[in-house]
């Protein structure tokens, strides 16, 4: 007869799993989008409290969320959210330029996007989102269309090494940004940037993909033009 303690255990597990990743969801959204601030320090039971789960599940997250380059935890008193500087937003936008641009050429060059019904889709939520002031929906949306663009490359590894990297840049002042226009240019940006894919000018999508990658930068800090724009 078997061990009806060891028939529990795998659900358990799987149950224990799905908290710990639901949890790391929510608070990389909200440090995404700016709720949870940098160098704030956070009580752990603070946030299991606001998301209804016991300390242990929020508490694996934050560890999954420490080694993604989030947060840094605070031994005895809770977490913070890494504060980034100009030179870290620098480089994940030398890093993202070199992935996403070169991702982007050889996408188009060779044809990889058999439908865009889906990326159409995406790309109409993003403005949707951002037209009901839904900005946490507007930043999830932007990253599944960003992240199934480049996932036609047929390279998981590199999907998932970028959504890493969007994941550690916030947008601050997004209210401000929203209301200032500027997230609707990003968002014709993601219109131009499939009609040059879905057209095959690989050119037109490479300057457009750089563009609006610089444009990014600029958001990531909470400015209206990217550095680089001056």
């Amino acid at each position: 007869m078997s061990d009806p303690a060891a028939a529990t255990t795998p659900s358990t597990g799987l149950r224990r799993q799905s908290l710990r990743d639901d949890a790391a969801d929510v608070i990389r959204a909200q440090i995404v989008s700016g709720e949870l601030q940098p160098g704030t320090l956070y009580a752990i039971g603070q946030i299991a409290e606001q998301l209804q789960v016991s300390i242990t599940p929020v508490r694996e997250a934050l560890l999954d969320l420490t080694k993604e380059g989030l947060i840094e935890m605070v031994r005895n008193r809770g977490f913070r959210v890494r504060v980034l500087t100009d030179a870290d937003l620098d480089q994940i936008l030398q890093i993202r330029l070199m992935l996403e641009v070169g991702a982007v050429r050889e996408i188009t060059a060779h044809g990889l996007v058999g439908d865009f019904a889906a990326l159409r889709d995406l790309a109409d939520r993003t403005q949707k989102a951002v037209l009901a002031d839904d900005l946490i929906g507007y930043l999830g949306i932007d990253r599944q269309l960003h992240l199934a663009l480049l996932a036609h490359l047929g390279n998981p590894r590199l999907v998932d090494f970028v959504g890493q990297l969007r994941d550690q840049t916030r947008l601050y002042g997004l209210d401000r940004l929203a209301s200032t226009q500027v997230l609707l240019t990003s968002i014709r940006e993601h219109d131009e940037l499939l009609d040059a894919v879905e057209a095959g000018r690989t050119e037109d999508a490479i300057e457009v993909m750089r563009r609006h990658l610089e444009h990014a930068r600029g958001l990531w800090a909470g400015r209206t033009e990217s550095k680089s724009d001056g």
